[in-house]
């Protein structure tokens, strides 16, 4: 059927900068995992490969922005985002981080092959130079105003608001995001990549050998082709990230979108020892799982790269999704609109399932897709509780009451039973063959169509009506019924691998392979287990829950937007701010208080003394984020008592016009006790 004896299956590695949303789940870690799973049930040798993109000009933003160091931003990320993962479910054989030893090492090699190859060549270029802070600045780190939509609060590389890619030099008046000075363009040196060079070779094996790839994809591809490539750097400016390993290069690292893609090599290297067989073992398929912003860097960039090395596979596929929005709107992390899936598993615990469903169900595989609340509510409550679980349900309430808990033998069938019988292989046939061709919203389809086919054959057939009449035909079919649920529960299992082992636990019964759904799978006589309930209802508060929430979001955003400038208060003696003795902190430890909705308790090393602080930022800031964090402080406020707690000192916050919260802290790490002046 296949040249190929494993499939090596990747997914974008995630910035370890913030939390994950659904966003990143319907793109690409819901249908990663949905083809990693189908391939495992299959009894294929498959290997999912995961982890975090843990360099890069967005995880060093953050760190000055919050005054600790980018190792302290990655590692608090790169767990949560880790355990989210997990908690949905997400089968990755290893989850990797690309500042480990091994990802360096192998970063560092590929790039020192390909220079001492001679495939790479060094070029002097101008770029901006921000003199107060001492650096040159990489893309992110200006911002200016776009000459196409004229946001004036546009990147360097991108604009947000109209989505144009963007060069630094393009912005107008343009500004460090660093001191908010504006840069001087200086001469630097970096390594770039020829892509121009590869264009005969790229059009021949992405635009003919690979013209079956997904729509979206190939045309993104194309474009780029047709508008012809451009070297490529592959070296920045920064301190965060891979050295470059050439002499002479101090301040130098590899630019996070060249040594992002080798830690799918390097993950996999950590998880065996025998790596090299899944990747360049021609009989290895490899399948990219990511979002459309990372096309070009799968299907052009990292193909190069492996070309231009010599001795790794290249992609077998890249099955690309488009975005998700929420309630109608692009799902921004900056601007705060989005369902974080740390959050999700908090607020519905133990409905995994019925996130994946709904993402599954709307996943924009060739244009964007819209999730809701409601929508999300209704697929729960109208296809999961009352087609799914209703069917599941009361056929094993029924089989225990009718025939002890056992697999009745069936009698004589009609026409009916053999019909529903005879539909299973031909559902698992379109399910295979819409997952072997990344259509997970069409598998999902089919396999429902099983479930309310169940559902409708048990709701015609009506056995509790029969059984005293009839016992026969109500054991022929609810024989037919439990053949549908153990199928039900293998075919399920890609999509929702929780309620798949719930369902066997209620059947009593052990994983089915792929091959051996359909037919007789459940021999007679055979004792279930206790029947429940497989999903349940989610109430409108819930949902109004949620979606207040997201309003709540707005109305702050929009009251942020248009807020008035408060005046300034009447004029004081210079003496009267030189009383306050104000100095930089660090939280050492933060808490709750019980029973107060805004009060939390502080450990903070000032420089002085350690002491305690109540603050009353608890709505603003989780406790786990706070540990580590620099502060401004004034230290001879005079002790009070809160909540029996004596506060001594008080942490300073910007506030905005919506009430939200800001801590006020410098903007590089320093010695706690510093003096604010």
């Amino acid at each position: 059927m296949t040249k190929f004896k494993r499939t090596l299956v990747t997914t974008a590695l995630p910035y370890a900068n913030g939390p994950v949303h659904i966003g990143h789940l319907a793109g690409v870690y819901v249908p990663a995992d949905i083809y990693a799973r189908y391939l495992r049930r299959k009894g294929e040798e498959v290997v999912l490969i995961g982890g975090s993109d843990e360099h890069g000009v967005p995880i060093t933003i953050k760190a000055q922005r919050e005054g600790v160091s980018p190792r302290d931003i990655v590692d608090r990320y790169h767990e949560m985002i880790k355990e989210s993962f997990a908690g949905l479910g997400i089968s990755f054989d290893i989850y990797a981080r690309t500042s480990s030893r091994t990802h360096h090492e192998l970063s560092s090699a590929f790039f020192k092959k390909l220079h001492d190859a001679g495939k790479f060549f060094e070029r002097a270029t101008l770029q901006f130079y921000d003199e107060q802070a001492g650096q040159f600045l990489p893309d992110r780190y200006i911002t200016g105003t776009c000459p196409h939509c004229g946001n004036e609060r546009a990147y360097g590389d991108q604009c947000e608001a109209c989505g144009t890619s963007l060069n630094a030099t393009d912005l107008i008046n343009p500004l460090s995001a660093i001191t908010g000075n504006v840069p001087q363009l200086r001469e630097t040196r970096h390594w770039y990549l020829p892509l121009d060079d590869y264009e005969g070779w790229l059009k021949e094996w992405l635009l003919e050998e690979h013209a079956d790839w997904k729509p979206n994809v190939y045309g993104q591809c194309k474009s780029w082709l047709d508008n012809g490539l451009q070297p490529r750097a592959v070296t920045r400016d920064l301190d965060w990230g891979v050295p470059v390993p050439l002499e002479g290069s101090e301040g130098k690292v590899l630019y996070v979108w060249f040594d992002a893609p080798i830690g799918y090599i390097s993950a996999t290297k950590e998880l065996t020892p025998d790596w090299e067989r899944y990747w360049k073992d021609p009989s290895t398929r490899l399948v990219h799982f990511i979002g459309k912003d990372n096309i070009v860097f799968h299907c052009i960039i990292f193909p190069v790269m492996l070309k231009a090395e010599g001795s790794y596979i290249l992609p077998d596929n890249v099955p690309a999704n488009e975005f998700l929005n929420l309630e109608g709107e692009k799902i921004s992390t900056t601007r705060d609109w989005a369902v974080w899936l740390h959050e999700y598993l908090v607020d519905f615990p133990g409905k995994q399932d019925v996130l994946r469903y709904a993402l599954a169900a709307t996943t924009p595989e060739t244009k964007d897709n819209d999730f809701t609340w409601k929508d999300f509510q209704a697929r729960n409550n109208n296809e999961l509780v009352a087609i799914y679980g209703n069917f599941i349900n009361r056929t094993l309430v029924l089989t225990r009451k009718y025939f002890d808990n056992r697999v009745p033998a069936p009698g004589e069938t009609t026409d009916r039973d053999r019909e529903v019988l005879a539909e299973i292989p031909r559902v698992i046939e379109r399910v295979e063959k819409n997952l072997d061709s990344f259509h997970f919203r069409e598998a999902l389809r089919e396999a429902m169509g099983l479930a309310r086919l169940g559902n409708k054959y048990l709701a015609d057939t009506e056995p509790w009506k029969l059984h005293a009449a009839n016992p026969d035909r109500v054991a022929t079919i609810l024989n037919t019924c439990l053949q549908v649920a153990a199928t039900l529960s293998t075919l399920m299992e890609p999509f929702m691998p929780f309620s798949s082992e719930r369902l066997r636990g209620f059947m009593n019964i052990a994983p089915i392979a792929w091959a051996a759904m359909g037919g007789d799978v459940l021999p007679v006589g055979h004792l279930l287990g206790e029947p429940g309930l497989l999903f349940e209802k989610i109430d409108d508060a819930a949902i109004q829950a949620q979606v207040d929430r997201l309003e709540e979001k707005k109305r702050r955003r929009e009251a942020t937007t248009a807020r008035p400038v408060a005046p300034a208060r009447e004029a004081i003696p210079l003496d009267a701010f030189a009383n306050m003795d104000i100095r930089v902190g660090t939280i050492l430890a933060a808490e709750k208080i019980p029973k107060t909705k805004k009060l939390m308790k502080l450990t903070v090393d000032t420089g002085i003394d350690r002491r305690v602080i109540v603050s009353g930022i608890a709505e603003h800031y989780a406790p786990e984020t706070l540990v580590g964090r620099q502060v401004s402080v004034l230290v001879n406020l005079e002790p009070k008592l809160l909540k029996g707690i004596e506060s001594r000192g008080m942490i300073l916050m910007a506030e905005e016009a919506d009430g939200s919260l800001s801590l006020v802290a410098p903007d590089k790490p320093v010695m706690p006790g510093a003096g604010i002046r």
